[in-house]
């Protein structure tokens, strides 16, 4: 995926969700994959009320850990159980950290619904909104390139 191919995923997406007659109140991106899909969606959406959430799966390529788990700080999520929240993620894999996600959120809002760039087949969730579906390995333009490790040379002003 590039980073234009990022936009219109994004403005695809909300047109499905605005089909569906969906209107979330909150997005919550699931970082670190999920915050850019989750920025993009508030702006085509029109909504501001953004969270997010840290979860840690994936170790590597193709590399999870045993069980998602959600690292701190974990949102508080104060009066809103009248709130539909749309949960934005870069890709459903085998489903779990959604399924952690979700089980996080219940009780907490009204509705959840989820949309994502990619979703797979082998995912033990359905998510409402998806842009591809995709058994293959993504390379996203945020996670292509490995960490900048020295400062990079500034520019001349």
């Amino acid at each position: 995926m590039g980073w234009d191919e990022l936009g219109a995923a994004a403005r695809e997406l909300a047109g499905q969700i605005l089909a569906n007659g969906y209107r979330p109140d909150l997005i919550l991106g699931i970082a670190r994959g999920g915050l850019l899909v989750a920025g993009a969606l508030s702006y085509a959406l029109g909504v501001k009320n953004t969270f997010t959430m840290n979860v840690e799966f994936y170790t590597g390529i193709d590399e999870r850990l045993p069980v998602p788990m959600l690292l701190p700080p974990v949102p508080a999520l104060v009066d809103l159980h009248d709130a539909r929240m749309l949960i934005a993620d870069d890709v459903d894999d085998t489903g779990q950290t959604l399924v952690l996600v979700k089980d996080f959120l219940a009780g907490k809002v009204a509705e959840v619904k989820i949309a994502v760039l990619y979703e797979k087949p082998r995912s033990s969730v359905q998510c409402e909104y998806v842009w591809s579906r995709t058994d293959r390995w993504i390379v996203f333009p945020w996670s292509a390139d490995d960490p900048v490790e020295t400062p990079l040379p500034q520019a001349a002003l």
